[in-house]
């Protein structure tokens, strides 16, 4: 078999006016199909899944980035994802810290079978006496890595208050959840609003 040459700059100018004249067969089918590299017989082929189009990319171009690994949002944005259902005022005063609390409960150390009645029982208490701002206190809670392949979260309790407060019978008696101030317990605690008896 005859090997190739290269060209000369000349014939490369000569070929390069040619190929600016050229016009397709078929213009329809400018694509063609890639043809797959030849197989020994022996060799079984494998189907080869088509990779996307990849995005035109310039050199200083910001990338975009991809998805982020872990798709479940965090707690504080799950509880800022809240419709706001108080005066905005209030919740703005809440959120800074500048309303005290009428009573507070301090869940730390308790088992989930331990929190959820005492929870229960304190906000009925408080709604029963017409409070209408309490302190829930959950603590932020304590890493612990068993080393399975599944990280456990930390702050049990941290992520099930909210979840509580949603559902009956206290859902009916709270009007907002947010997270509380620094001075007040910061990511262990909640500012938990009742609605008026």
């Amino acid at each position: 078999m005859a090997r190739r040459r290269t060209l000369r700059p000349e014939e490369e100018e000569l070929w390069a006016a040619v190929a600016r004249t050229a016009q397709a067969m078929h213009p329809a089918q400018r694509t063609a199909a890639p043809v797959p590299p030849p197989t020994k017989p022996d060799t079984p082929s494998v189907a080869v899944a088509p990779q996307p189009p990849v995005a035109p990319f310039r050199v200083g171009a910001r990338s975009t980035p991809a998805r982020p690994h872990d798709v479940s949002p965090t707690l504080r944005e799950q509880i800022a994802a809240y419709p706001l259902k108080m005066d905005a005022r209030q919740f703005a005063r809440m959120s800074r810290g500048r309303l005290a609390p009428e009573a507070r409960i301090d869940l730390h150390g308790m088992t989930l079978a331990e929190a959820h009645p005492e929870l229960m029982h304190f906000i009925l208490d408080a709604h029963r006496q017409g409070m209408r701002l309490v302190l829930v206190i959950t603590g932020k809670g304590k890493m612990r890595d068993d080393g399975g392949p599944i990280p456990t979260r930390t702050g049990v309790l941290r992520h099930q208050v909210p979840q509580w407060l949603r559902l009956p019978p206290l859902g009916v008696l709270v009007q907002q959840v947010a997270e509380a101030h620094l001075k007040h317990g910061g990511g262990g605690a909640y500012y938990v609003y009742l609605r008026r008896r």
